[in-house]
C-alpha cells in the first residue's frame, strides 16, 4: 500500500446486495475486501465513498432512466449503503452522485487528482465502476482496479469489463486482487 493512494468505493448500496433488485455477483465479498484494506495496519487513511441517488430534475436519458427505475429510486432501503461498510462510513466521507461516474462530484474529482493512484472498488463493474475508471484515466490518474473488490451483475459482464481495462494496462491501469495490493511493495 502506497501512502499517496486513495481508495474510492463506488455505490455499495443495498439494491446491489444478494436479494436486491440489482443484485451483483459478489457485493458482500467486495465489501469484505474494502474492509480488509481499511483495517490493514499500513492503510494510509485515504478513502471516500460514493452512492447513486436519482436526480429529481434529471433531463433527457437520465429522466427516462429515473422513470423506468422509479421503484428503486423511491426505495430508501435500496439506496442506503450496505451495512457491511457502516464502520468505514463513520470514518470516511460519502458523496452523492446522480450519474454513472463518481468524478461528476467535484469533491471526489478534487481528491482523486491529489492522489498518486486511485484504488477502485465497488459496483456495478460494467456501469458506474467502468465509467469512473475511464474518467480517472482521462484525468491522467493512474488506477488500481481491484478485481475482487469490484462486483458486476454477472461473471460474463465482470469479465468483459476486465477485458476492456486489460487493453489499458499497464500504462493507465493495473488490475490486481486485494491480497496482491496489500502485499505490494
Amino acid at each position: 500500500m502506497k501512502k499517496d493512494d486513495l481508495l474510492l468505493v463506488i455505490d455499495m448500496q443495498n439494491v446491489y446486495k444478494k436479494g436486491g433488485k440489482w443484485e451483483c455477483l459478489n457485493t458482500e465479498k467486495a465489501a469484505s475486501n474494502v474492509n480488509r484494506i481499511i483495517d490493514f495496519p499500513r492503510f494510509n487513511g485515504n478513502a471516500l465513498f460514493t452512492r447513486f441517488i436519482a436526480d429529481e430534475k434529471a433531463l433527457n436519458v437520465w429522466a427516462d432512466y429515473n422513470v423506468k427505475y422509479s421503484d428503486v429510486n423511491n426505495n430508501s432501503f435500496a439506496n442506503e449503503m450496505i451495512p457491511e461498510l457502516k464502520d468505514a462510513l463513520k470514518k470516511f466521507p460519502l458523496y452523492t452522485k446522480s450519474v454513472y461516474s463518481s468524478l461528476a462530484v467535484p469533491e471526489v474529482a478534487a481528491e482523486c487528482k491529489k492522489a498518486k493512484r486511485v484504488v477502485v472498488a465497488g459496483v456495478v463493474a460494467e456501469c458506474c465502476v467502468l465509467s469512473t475508471v475511464l474518467n480517472l484515466i482521462d484525468e491522467g490518474i493512474y488506477v488500481i482496479y481491484l478485481t475482487d473488490g469490484v462486483s458486476g451483475l454477472d461473471r460474463p459482464k465482470e469479465t468483459a469489463t476486465e477485458l476492456i481495462l486489460s487493453g489499458l494496462q499497464p500504462l493507465h491501469v493495473k488490475m490486481m486482487t486485494t491480497q496482491e495490493y496489500l502485499e505490494e511493495k
